[in-house]
């Protein structure tokens, strides 16, 4: 897929997510390894996020749109490090989501029809610290139809990633 594809796909979500809220289109920051860099405003603000695909997805489904996993910052908004995860499907409604690091470390993901989050801010800062120092990242949920999935991301190039949101969004 061209980065050009992947970024309006990747602005359709986020803007779609984000409804009502009007978003510009993403800005390419820069390209670490499997990991990309995007800012752009909405409302005034700056929202810097970074986004990558996953290497392997696995599960007995027929269709799936395209998979994404995100951590954003609005600075405006007070927020920094949410991690977000868009599954390509509309997940069973009360399911959770499993996020493991590098099979050592788990975290529980709620969901909403097609996009998981965590908890709460706590859960975010440690799911973005796991992502920057681990290698592999694996997702796990089910379908609105039951179907399993599993999703395997590289995690090369988070660390650079995360520090050009950072510098983006002037976040420490």
């Amino acid at each position: 897929m061209s980065l050009n594809r992947f970024a309006r796909l990747l602005a359709l979500g986020l803007f779609l997510a984000c409804a009502p809220a009007l978003a510009d289109e993403p800005k390419l920051l820069s390209t670490h390894n499997d990991w990309t860099a995007y800012s752009f405003k909405e409302n005034g603000g700056t929202v810097c996020y970074m986004a990558s695909t996953p290497k392997k997805s696995e599960g007995n489904y027929k269709k799936r749109d395209q998979v994404f996993a995100l951590v954003t910052h609005r600075p405006s908004e007070n927020t920094k490090n949410v991690f977000s995860f868009i599954a390509g499907y509309t997940y069973k409604p009360g399911s959770d989501v499993t996020v493991t690091f590098d099979d050592k470390q788990t975290f529980t993901l709620f969901t909403n029809k097609d996009m998981a989050w965590a908890k709460d801010a706590e859960t975010d800062n440690k799911i973005t610290e796991s992502l920057r120092k681990g290698s592999k990242m694996v997702v796990k949920g089910e379908s609105v139809r039951g179907t399993q999935t599993v999703d395997n991301f590289s995690l090369k190039g988070t660390g650079g990633a995360h520090e050009a949101i950072n510098k983006a969004c002037n976040v420490k």
